[in-house]
């Protein structure tokens, strides 16, 4: 089964990563689909090609073989119709993300080719692990590499090095 796990990952965290993780090992073909999302517009530290990039890094590192990397914007349904999935997973830390996606699942299914969505529960460790949360620790000079994978430790010290000049 193909399934896609969409989502800003700006920038990508250990929770993200435990998701596709386990999804790798539960599905045959995984999809890791980078969208820009209008809500967020203007909030990105990265941009959609290096929040593909940081994930293809951390994917080739851990060896995951049934894990692609991609990007889209517009509707998801729309972009699981090109590439031929009926599955969405989506990670839960909370009953607030819960409220939220499962107000998408069921928008979802109405449109295109009526996807199902799987609910991968965080792993408790990184149930507070948060994009917002590791880019503010980050750009204050906190350590976050036992948040995020390496591969987006990399990028945040060249991004915000970048920034400081």
């Amino acid at each position: 089964m193909h399934v896609v796990y969409p989502g800003s990952f700006d920038p990508l965290h250990n929770g993200h990563f435990d998701v596709i993780q386990r999804a790798s090992r539960h599905f045959t073909r995984v999809t890791v689909a980078v969208l820009e999302n209008p809500s967020k517009r203007g909030l990105w530290l990265f941009s959609p090609q290096e929040r593909v990039e940081i994930i293809r890094q951390a994917v080739a590192t851990a060896r995951m073989t049934n894990v692609e990397v991609d990007s889209f914007s517009g509707l998801l349904v729309e972009y699981m119709k090109r590439i031929n999935s009926k599955v969405i997973v989506k990670g839960l830390r909370a009953v607030s993300d819960y409220e939220n996606e499962l107000q998408m699942a069921h928008l979802n299914r109405q449109y295109g080719n009526h996807p199902e969505t799987f609910f991968i529960m965080a792993a408790t460790r990184w149930s507070f692990v948060s994009s917002t949360m590791v880019k503010e620790i980050a750009r204050y000079g906190g350590d976050v590499s036992k948040l995020v994978p390496p591969a987006t430790v990399e990028a945040l010290r060249a991004k915000l090095n970048s920034v400081e000049r």
